[in-house]
């Protein structure tokens, strides 16, 4: 049985098609060689999990491993100290039980009646001083708890006795690796607005990780290698692994998710046709990664202001994890540093973003712009001077002068709410992250095989308009491209309604539409 792709759990060499992961690896194992505590904190299905089982399985032999999880506990064993400190001792006699030690090596955790974290770490101490090698600790999953101060009282008890530890007053665990998406700085995050003065750094002491985990162009080619000296599709490599990366850079799951889509799902066909079509039933879908980017956006409505901002209007932001929206969008892998600025971490997430933000727009707004009234393809072909023309005729003809200050926010909004479903099921659309900032966007359309150039910017005057052909025409210089599309919303009091034409403009066709 030949391996597979795999999007749940944790990934196996001998069952899973999997990048070399062995650089990664490395890394990791050197901070636990020095007997560091750490977190590994990344974002959903970012590999955290693989990478405890791969330290489970290489590191087994000079350490002894033990690998738990706080998922799935159920909120009576955090409800007090006693209740706490009990399960994690059945955690851990459970895992050793479950290993095959011996009963002098898992006795010390077979209690049922410790009260307080000063007897846990007795037990801790007694335990680790008898083991025959040093003890690594794995906490997967450590933000699931459903009450954190619980969790940062416990991790606070880790934490002294490793200043102990240093100064030569106990024993305890050699190194302490925990994985979750948040990390133990942010965990206050999560904490109640009220609580939120319990927060005192009780992990200090840790050591920065800071191991890149996503999937580079030539690691996802080294695994399709992999793949097609299996199953020997004909594939071009190269060409379908930088493509894929175009679409997710890098991020773990969604690389994975796009290769078992078409491996199984779409006949072999390893085409770029075939990855988008895996991104769109990817966005459109159910999966938790998309379900939790809705759930993240609608329970802080500030964070989903910030990302909207930063999706549909193009503010650019200082990449600064000071900020608490930046650390939170960094935290989740929604965005990421690109030359100091902040940008969309990928064009999944992206289209995830456009599509969660048409999507709520045309339920509160009642979907004033319906675009099926005419039809935009034929023979298979998107006619965009006619889908900007028809968009420019609606806003006339729906938006007044009252709406002049909801249209400059949303303005774009619009366009892309009246654009989905003219493309949807076929073709996509996403920002030229090069080309984001508060007065532009170029947005670039694909249909089937056609590709699209579609500026949209705000009006600031006739020095700005030729600046924007200008920009235009360099950015479709770039993409070896003859036409593009520009769109401009103008709520300059002087506004003068202007035909759509075509124009030339540095030796490029510029179709003009003015709204």
């Amino acid at each position: 049985m030949r391996r597979e792709f795999n999007i749940t759990g944790s990934c196996n060499p001998q069952w899973h098609y999997m990048v070399d992961t062995s650089k990664r690896f490395e890394a990791v194992e050197s901070l636990i060689d020095k007997g560091k505590y750490f977190t590994i904190n990344r974002a959903r299905q970012f590999g955290k999990t693989t990478m405890l089982q791969m330290i489970r399985r290489k590191l087994s032999d000079k350490y002894l491993i033990i690998k738990t999880s706080f998922e799935g506990l159920g909120d009576e064993s955090f409800k007090s100290i006693p209740e706490f400190v009990n399960t994690f001792c059945s955690l851990m006699t459970n895992f050793l039980q479950n290993i095959g030690e011996e009963q002098n090596v898992w006795k010390f955790f077979d209690h049922k009646d410790l009260t307080s974290f000063e007897e846990l770490s007795k037990v801790i101490t007694c335990f680790c001083e008898s083991s025959p090698k040093p003890v690594v600790l794995l906490i997967d999953e450590v933000d699931k708890s459903s009450d954190n101060q619980m969790f940062l009282n416990f991790i606070g008890m880790l934490r002294n006795k490793y200043l102990e530890r240093n100064e030569g007053l106990g024993n305890t665990f050699y190194s302490v690796v925990l994985a979750g998406v948040y990390d133990i700085k942010n965990l206050k995050l999560k904490l109640r607005p009220d609580a939120e003065k319990k927060y005192n750094s009780p992990w200090n002491i840790a050591a920065d990780f800071n191991v890149d985990m996503t999937f580079h162009p030539e690691e996802i080619a080294q695994m399709l290698n992999d793949y097609e000296n299996d199953v020997h599709t004909g594939m071009d490599i190269k060409a379908i692994s930088e493509e894929i990366y175009k679409y997710t850079t890098g991020y773990p799951f969604l690389v994975s998710y796009i290769c078992k889509k078409i491996d199984e799902e779409f006949d072999q066909e390893w085409t770029s046709e075939s990855i988008v079509k895996a991104v769109k039933v990817l966005v459109q879908g159910n999966s938790t990664l998309m379900d939790d980017l809705s759930k993240n956006l609608e329970n802080n409505p500030e964070f989903r202001e910030f990302m909207y901002s930063v999706s549909v209007n193009s503010v650019s932001y200082s990449f600064s994890l000071l900020n608490p929206m930046v650390n939170m969008g960094n935290m989740f892998s929604y965005i990421r540093d690109k030359n100091g600025r902040v940008v969309i971490h990928n064009l999944i997430f992206e289209e995830a973003l456009f599509l969660y933000f048409t999507l709520d727009y045309t339920i509160k707004n009642n979907a004033k712009l319906s675009p099926f009234q005419l039809n935009y393809v034929r023979n298979g072909k998107l006619n965009m001077e006619h889908v900007v023309t028809r968009f420019a005729d609606l806003m006339h003809q729906e938006y007044r002068k009252n709406d002049e200050e909801f249209l400059e926010r949303q303005g774009r909004l619009v366009f892309l709410s009246f654009l989905k479903p003219i493309i949807n099921g076929i073709g996509f659309y996403y920002v030229e992250p090069q080309t984001r900032d508060n007065r532009r966007m170029d947005l670039v359309v694909t249909y089937d095989k056609q590709e699209f150039i579609v500026e949209l910017k705000i009006w600031h005057g006739d020095k700005y308009e030729e600046l924007g052909r200008d920009q235009l025409s360099e950015y479709l210089a770039i993409r070896g491209m003859d036409e593009g599309y520009l769109v401009t919303f103008d709520f300059s009091k002087n506004k003068q309604d202007a035909a759509p034409q075509w124009i030339e403009w540095n030796g490029k066709r510029i179709f003009e539409v003015v709204v």
